[in-house]
């Protein structure tokens, strides 16, 4: 590989792993934070652990069921404009989330959310794979994926008290 195409690749990695792993940071915080909020939510809106359990596997439900179709969107509109919308009707439903006042609306904002974030993950490793040669994408699709841990400790960390 010659110089010019080394500081290209190395330009597009600046330019897009930032914002991308940002991306899957938040993403990822967001589907494992739920546990978390259950210590206190469950009893804020009268969940039983039943319907905290049902809600949670909700997400994981639609994520799979929209899996495919939202791939075939990706192919069909283009892997930005996908992605953007992805992570718009994403962050609408957390948003909307704060809404949730029992059982039923939390099924229905957790089944929502899966809906909107399914498709995110390949979304993006089809995006990096446009602008990176196989020979790399190995090396950014691991500089992507370094989102997994960092948001699980992000999402962990809390300040100690004084």
């Amino acid at each position: 590989m010659d110089l010019k195409q080394s500081q290209i690749l190395r330009k597009n990695a600046v330019r897009l792993l930032p914002l991308l792993t940002l991306a899957y940071t938040v993403n990822y915080l967001d589907r494992t934070n739920i546990s978390f909020a259950a210590l206190t939510m469950n009893q804020d809106i009268g969940l039983t652990a039943t319907q905290y359990g049902r809600g949670a596997g909700i997400f994981f439900l639609a994520y799979c069921l929209f899996e495919v179709p939202s791939n075939i969107a990706l192919y069909r509109f283009g892997a930005r404009l996908w992605i953007a919308r992805i992570m718009i009707s994403w962050g609408i439903v957390s948003i909307a989330t704060v809404l949730i006042g029992g059982a039923w609306s939390f099924y229905v904002m957790r089944f929502l959310l899966g809906l909107a974030e399914a498709g995110f993950f390949p979304g993006v490793a089809f995006y990096l794979a446009a602008w990176f040669p196989a020979q790399y994408r190995a090396r950014i699709l691991a500089g992507f994926l370094v989102a997994i841990p960092f948001s699980t400790v992000i999402g962990t960390w809390t300040p100690k008290r004084c």
